[in-house]
């Protein structure tokens, strides 16, 4: 009797006219040049990487049609037709009213920071993100986590762990005031939560209430797609509505946005601060160009700025997020079949795998997850990050923040790796789960002021 196939397969919506040849190396060789980086998957060399889910911030492979874009690229100093080209593509499939290009998403941050911000203020979000809330307090203000109680447990199966529990923005309004919070900051797909969506339903509700009281909403959209794709697939009443009609909407309900472009977007670099506030507009007019560049390239070359443009629409096509998603929802699974602990349900941009249940013998302080991300990588080469302790960073009073998740990050490329690379990761990682019991913690024996995650060295204890 031939077998009844119950379940279709899917395919990449793509086929590949270039391959990029990787290294191969052995446990010796990736032992050694993780000493070297002082255990730090950020300080490797890129060629000593055999399969990079580092981030996907930058590191996607862009189509046909954007390289064609880059190579009509106007590199104008000022006046480039490439922004307006840019700036028309962003006020058509997300509806903002102004565009500041900037060199990448933290650009933009800087920009917003310094004008929406002063001392003292309090700004609320769904999570922080590590250079958003850097870039805030810098600016003199104060980061409070509002997200629902869900998004800090790993094994929740909330749909939309990403949103807001309006009764602590109600506490925070009530203890601080209205007029001390400049906005509320909403990330689409919580990154620092496992890149978890919020609703459209909570936001509408979050809308009624910062007008009610007069609060901005700044949308940190860098990963806007991708939330629209998980309402469409979990929201009752999209499910037949477009990504591109859900975009739209979710943008339509918040003040301005800050963006890089080097995840949903598919390009390597760029950014943008944009704004329906004729005043925030005018006064990043006006730091652009002491911290970018001109108001019609931002730090970014033409090129760039073709490419985004026709990024921005690939990245809303409906094939396209359901096979990007998709291949996320593959590595997850195979994690599970595996038993390997993972934040649920499965995010959008990449695997969360719970350090601390990985690794229950290690303390937080021995850095369960930069422990288990140089493990990995000394076994396959499969480069991830840490996003726990480390990257959580210190209070003002110098005190390690302790977040609930201690978390190592499988990001994946949009558009780089197969099925059977995935295959690699999975197993990979279920290896290093067998011996855990094994595997000893580190110390930090070099810490950077700002940003550790990046720069900090350790050694294993």
């Amino acid at each position: 009797m031939p077998r009844k196939i119950e379940r279709r397969s899917w395919a990449e919506p793509y086929k590949m006219k270039m391959v990029e040849l990787l290294k191969m190396t052995t446990r010796p060789q990736r032992v050694k040049a993780m000493r070297e980086a002082g255990y730090n998957t950020f300080l490797l060399n890129s060629e000593d990487v055999y399969i990079d889910l580092l981030t996907d911030s930058g590191t996607n492979a862009m189509s046909d049609m954007q390289w064609s874009a880059f190579m009509t690229g106007d590199e104008s100093y000022s006046g480039s037709k490439s922004y307006f080209k840019m700036e028309k593509a962003i006020k058509q499939y997300y509806g903002y009213k102004y565009v500041v290009p900037t060199h990448q998403g933290r650009g933009a941050e800087n920009l917003l920071s310094q004008i929406l911000i002063k001392k003292g203020d309090i700004v609320p979000g769904n999570m922080y993100f590590t250079t958003t809330r850097l870039h805030q307090e810098l600016a003199g203000g104060t980061f409070v986590d509002i997200i629902i109680d869900e998004a800090h447990d790993p094994l929740s199966e909330h749909p939309f762990k990403g949103n807001v529990d309006l009764n602590k923005l109600e506490a925070v309004v009530k203890k601080h005031g209205a007029a001390k919070i400049p906005y509320v900051c909403i990330a689409t797909n919580v990154n620092m939560a496992g890149g978890q969506p919020i609703s459209l339903d909570n936001l509408k509700q979050l809308r009624k209430y910062t007008q009610e009281h007069g609060i901005k909403i700044i949308h940190d959209m860098t990963r806007v797609a991708e939330n629209a794709y998980f309402i469409q697939q979990r929201e009752p009443g999209y499910a037949n509505k477009s990504v591109k009609d859900i975009v739209l909407e979710i943008c339509s309900l918040t003040d301005g946005a800050t963006m890089s472009a080097k995840k949903d977007a598919l390009v390597n670099i760029g950014g943008f601060l944009a704004t329906n506030d004729d005043f925030v507009y005018e006064e990043a007019r006006n730091l652009v160009v002491v911290y970018e560049g001109m108001t019609t390239y931002g730090g970014l070359a033409g090129r760039d700025m073709e490419a985004i443009a026709v990024g921005i629409k690939e990245s809303v096509d409906d094939n396209h997020q359901a096979a990007r998603v998709g291949q996320v929802e593959y590595l997850g699974q195979r994690m599970m079949e595996f038993g390997v602990p993972i934040v649920k349900p499965i995010g959008g941009h990449g695997i969360f795998v719970d350090a601390k249940a990985f690794l229950p013998h290690l303390s937080q302080d021995q850095f369960p997850a930069q422990t288990l991300a140089s493990e990995i990588y000394m076994d396959s080469g499969v480069r991830t990050m840490e996003r726990g302790i480390v990257s959580a960073g210190r209070k003002p009073n110098g005190e390690h923040y302790y977040p609930n998740l201690e978390l190592v990050r499988f990001t994946i490329p949009r558009r780089v790796y197969t099925q059977a690379h995935m295959d690699v990761v999975a197993e990979s990682t279920a290896m290093v789960f067998d011996r855990r019991k094994k595997i000893k913690g580190m110390k930090m024996v070099y810490e950077p002021k700002y940003l550790r995650f990046f720069q900090a060295r350790f050694e294993k204890l």
